[in-house]
């Protein structure tokens, strides 16, 4: 029984996605924050409860994948189309740029079950993360409507995200192998200035941390290769 376990995590992380993706169709963004949050705990404890019930498999890692492209592949790529209605309404065909990002993360999530080099760590922009990114899209907009519902960035920003997803920039992941200070220093500070953004801007501040995660993960890096 408790080799479908993780399975059990992985498919509600996908019906998770699927819902989220009907609520950001529908323009209730509170619901899509509150399904991709689900999702991502889903998805953070699949893998984890697999390891420790020493029950991975060949079938989970294809599940999660496409779980993953639902959740965090197509849902962003609706965010971006929505968001892109709004600045070019009456059956443009622009606002379908958005779905850019959808084709772009599942050349990522195909590219991360084939590369060895991404056991430990990515290389590229991990799913997950650039959904988050354009969740926080909405919210900033709502407050600065100028600023995002823009065509230029948000054609910009599906452009951007999308070649981040495949880019060979190297990425510290969340997972630690110890407590160790000195190998984790650089993924505590992003962890606890993580926490203090968020306090203090919420979804609004998702951007930032975003541009601190690049920062860190360089320093990181960099630091393994002195």
């Amino acid at each position: 029984m408790k080799k479908h376990i993780p399975n059990l995590l992985t498919c509600l992380n996908l019906f998770s996605g699927c819902i989220a993706v009907l609520m950001a169709l529908d323009g209730n963004i509170k619901a899509v924050t509150i399904c991709v949050l689900a999702s991502g705990v889903f998805d953070f404890f699949d893998g984890m409860v697999a390891r420790l019930l020493h029950v991975k498999s060949p079938i989970g890692k294809e599940l999660d994948s496409l779980a993953d492209m639902v959740s965090f592949g197509f849902l962003p790529g609706v965010i971006m189309f929505t968001l892109l209605q709004k600045v070019f309404p009456g059956g443009s065909l622009f606002p379908y740029i958005g779905f850019i990002v959808t084709v772009f993360s599942a050349l990522r999530l195909a590219k991360f079950n084939l590369d060895e080099r991404q056991t430990a760590d990515f290389i590229g922009l991990n799913t997950p993360m650039n959904t988050f990114y354009v969740l926080s899209l909405p919210y900033i907009a709502d407050k600065y409507p100028e600023l995002i519902i823009n065509p230029i960035f948000l054609i910009c920003s599906a452009l951007l995200t999308s070649y981040l997803l495949i880019s060979e920039i190297r990425l510290f992941s969340m997972k630690f192998s110890s407590m160790d200070w000195a190998t984790n220093k650089y993924r505590f500070i992003f962890l606890f200035l993580t926490l203090v953004l968020f306090a203090i801007g919420q979804f609004m501040a998702l951007p930032v941390i975003l541009l601190l995660y690049f920062i860190l993960s360089a320093l990181h890096f960099n630091k393994k290769t002195i």
